[in-house]
Parts: structure tokens; sequence; C-alpha cells
């Protein structure tokens, strides 16, 4: 059996190590922190538990695929629930729109708004839907090694129909040009790392994902799935390695045949690097063997970063939803502020997350469990406490004016988390959230590779190469990069 090491035990890192064990690698995941899951950990205080990241359930079949391969079923993991509203946002003190689960009551809404809009919202989604059946059940499948693997008839064939070369903001516009209308369709490409004007219309298929697949919650919490992927890896043979962080590699004729950790090291015959890519290619590599320049690594454009608040409440914090996004201010001059000209924004959006609306688990009785997320440009200075108390209180101001209810004083459990803890915590290029932004110039094989050209045995997965950011194209490239070493090394797992 050839040892697979996979570095970080994320989505992908969890994934590759699954795949790669079922094929009959012998796999040890090594994980920098003292709990497995990445940035999908939880973090319990005084009875309230707290997903420290993704807290978005899109994209079902990607879950429900996944746990396919391993002949078992999401539902024998975890409970899942569709939310209904999906969510609520918010314009003003006053304002607010509900997006419905009923496709029916969606068109009517966008009716109310704008006559005429709901026809022109269908077929928006249902070509949100070929872009979906295309891109997340075809394209993304694709390793990204070669431009021929884009080559096939059915791609070529559908170029325009994909839209790569319209920009999503005059997409949108074809639906509706209602303030309001065009602030919720766009606002799903505020984290993919680029302005709307700037991003290819090809992620309509996000709108499809979120208005026509819906929004779901796992009951517990995030985490739930994170435990039900380190279930399947370990019914694999999956071996894990918690409070093991990767230091450097051990090389021989251009391999790497041993992995140094602050506890000792780990012979490799395979190295899959499911964290950071820029950490592993420019810190962790030896200068020689490194893939990239720092020239090359500066010039790639990041998703946001973000600054995050955990709250335990006492009591009930009325008037809001499971989800809930302020855009009670322009959503361009944020954008702006994060990828054009960055700074710390003047008058952000952000998003309301309260959990506890729908799981009565992840909060002590009569209490409420929120989470606040600012969008903040990757790479900036000034992360000090008095900046995050200052947009805590600028957040607060606007909550408590919106649900008409003092919360401040409420606050019984209280953690920010931002750009310096994703650079510690994760080890994140840029302190950055959500990974490379999703842009025409680094799409497919303009990412940074998922092999090495330097070291023959080394890989990586995860949302800094193919195929992207986000959680369900993390579980979809550790399937990728799996399937890449096997076909490498043809190994076959005896029977």
């Amino acid at each position: 059996m050839k040892s697979v090491i996979v570095i970080g035990s994320g989505f992908a890192g969890l994934s590759a190590a699954s795949f790669l064990a079922r094929e009959g690698y012998d796999v040890t995941v090594l994980e920098k922190n003292d709990q497995l899951g990445g940035r999908a950990r939880s973090w319990k205080k005084d009875g309230f538990t707290f997903d420290m990241g993704p807290s978005w359930y899109w994209m079902p079949d990607v879950f429900e695929r996944y746990f396919s391969e391993f002949d078992t079923k999401v539902e024998d993991h975890y409970n899942l629930v569709r939310l209904d509203p999906s969510y609520r946002v918010v314009f003003g003190p006053n304002d607010h729109e509900d997006q419905s689960a009923n496709m029916d009551e969606l068109e009517a809404m966008f009716d109310r708004l704008d006559p005429g809009s709901g026809m022109r919202l269908r077929k928006f989604l249902k070509q949100g839907a070929y872009k979906y059946e295309v891109g997340i059940k075809d394209l993304v499948f694709r390793p990204g090694r070669s431009l021929t693997e884009f080559m096939d008839f059915r791609i070529v064939k559908g170029l325009f129909q994909l839209d790569m070369l319209k920009d999503i903001r005059k997409h949108v516009a074809e639906v509706s040009s209602h303030p309001k209308l065009k602030a919720i369709l766009e606002f799903p490409v505020l984290f993919l790392g680029a302005l709307p004007q700037n991003t290819p219309a090809l992620y309509s298929l996000m709108n499809y994902a979120d208005m026509s697949l819906g929004t779901w919650y796992p009951m517990n919490g995030m985490n739930e799935i994170i435990q039900g992927m380190i279930r399947v890896a370990k019914e694999q043979g999956v071996k894990f390695r918690t409070s093991a962080e990767v230091t450097g590699f051990k090389y021989s004729n251009d391999r790497i045949v041993s992995v140094l950790t602050k506890g000792g090291s780990f012979t490799a015959d395979i190295v899959v690097g499911g964290a950071d890519y820029h950490h592993i290619d420019q810190v962790i590599s030896s200068p020689e063997y490194r893939e990239y320049t720092p020239e090359y690594w500066d010039k790639r454009k990041m998703a946001p970063s973000s600054l995050l608040f955990y709250l335990g409440i006492k009591g009930e914090v009325p008037n809001v939803l499971h989800h809930n996004l302020f855009f009670d201010h322009e959503l361009d001059q944020h954008a702006h502020e994060i990828y054009t000209d960055p700074k710390w924004p003047t008058k952000p959006l952000f998003y309301a997350s309260a959990p506890s609306k729908t799981d009565a688990s992840v909060a002590p009785e009569g209490c409420e469990n929120m989470f606040l997320l600012m969008p903040t440009a990757p790479g900036m200075d000034g992360d000090t406490e008095e900046v995050r108390e200052k947009y805590y209180n600028l957040m607060m101001d606007r909550l408590e004016e919106f649900t008409g209810s003092s919360i401040r004083d409420r606050v019984v459990v209280k953690r920010s988390f931002a750009y310096q803890d994703f650079k510690s915590e994760y080890n994140s290029f840029k302190g950055n959230a959500y990974g490379l932004a999703n842009t025409l110039d680094q799409t497919a094989i303009l990412k940074p590779r998922l092999k090495s050209k330097k070291v023959s045995n080394l890989y990586f997965a995860g949302q800094l190469t193919t195929p992207g950011p986000g959680v369900p194209p993390c579980l979809i490239s550790g399937e990728v990069v799996s399937k890449e070493i096997a076909k490498d090394y043809q190994i076959k797992k005896a029977v």
C-alpha cells in the first residue's frame, strides 16, 4: 500500500482522504489545530455551539453525491431541513423582503416590486439550471491540467449559453432594474471575489442553487457534515493526527519522502496539500521546490476576508430569521472598498445568522445564538481590537434599530474573528476567508495547479485550486485530486 499524507482536515482534505483510502492507499490526515474540520470547526461556550466557518448549505446534490459514493446517505449522518423563508434581506429599519422557498411566491414577490419580472426570473433561472448542469456536474470535475480537457462538443457548443463573456450585472439587468431585486440577484457574487460587473454571468448558476435548489441547514450545525465525513473516512481506514502542524518536507530526487511536523515526521509516497496552497508553496516547501514566485501570488485576486462576531444572547432577538442580509447600504460602495480600492468599509453590508431560530440545540433555553459577518478586503492592515469594536457597534446599531430590541446589554458570550485570526489559525493567504476570486482570468487551467510540476508526488486540493472556493467545490476538489492520483499511480484496492 502506498502511503498518502493529507495536510489539512477541512472539506477538501477529508474528501481526498476518504476517496484515496477507498482506492487502497494508506492515508493519514495531519491537522494543525486541535480539532478536525479546518474552517468548519465548531466552538462551544456556556451552552452555546457556534459554527466557526461556513453557515450556508447550498447545492444539496453535491453532498448527496459524496455520501452515496461510500454507500451511505446524508440522512445517515445528519438531519437536513430546508429553510422557508430561505433568508431575509433588510433594506432599512422597516423595510425587508423574505425569500420564499416556494417558486410561485418568489415570482409573485418579484412581480409586486417590478411587474413582469417574475416571468423574466423564471427564464433567468432556467438558464441558470443549464449552467449548473454543465458547470457543477461537468466542468468542476475537470482537473485543469490541460486545455484539451475543455475541448469537448458539449462545452464548446454551450460556450455562449454559459455566458462566460457576459458579466453578471448585465445578465441580472435582463430580469429587473429595480434596486431591491438587483441586490437580491447580485448578492451571491459578493463572496466570489469581484465586482458584479467583473464576474462572468456563468455564476447565475449560484442564483439557481439559491432559489431553485434551496437553502438548507443540518440540525446541530454545519460541523455535523464534518463529523459525517470523519466517520466515512475512518470506515475507509483513514488515520488522523491533530495538533500536527506541518513545518517542512524532506526531499529525495524531486520527491517528498517525509513530512515534517512540530511533533515528528511522517513518511509519504504521496502528499496532498488540502491546507492553504500559498502557505504550503511559499512557507513549507523548500525554495527550490516552490511552484510559484511571490510575485505570482501577489497578483492573484482573492475573495474577501471577514470580520465575524460569535454572540450568545440572553433572551430572544425579534424580527430576524435564520439568515439575514443587511443590504441597507449600497452594494457597489462596499464591493468597491473590497476589490478596487481596498480599505476598511465606510458603509458596510453585513450578514446576521441566528441558527437558534431553527435549531434549539445550539443555545441554552431562552437564549439566542447569533453571529455577525462583515466582508472585508483581504490583506488589510489595522486589524485591531479598537477597529473590531468600531464595526461591532456599527453593525449592532443597525441590528438593534431593525429589530426594535436592545441586544448589546444581553450579550453573555462574545468572540471576534478576523484577518489576523484567519492567518494564525488557518495560515490563510492575505487572511482571506473565501479563497481565490472566481474571475475569468482565474478559471479552470488558469488557477494554481492541482499537481506540482517541481515535486513529482505533491498534489493540491481546496479553495485555491481546482475547481474553486465554497464548500461544494471543495468536496469535489478532494474527489478530483484523488482520481488524478489514482490515474498517475494506477493503484487499485485489493479484493
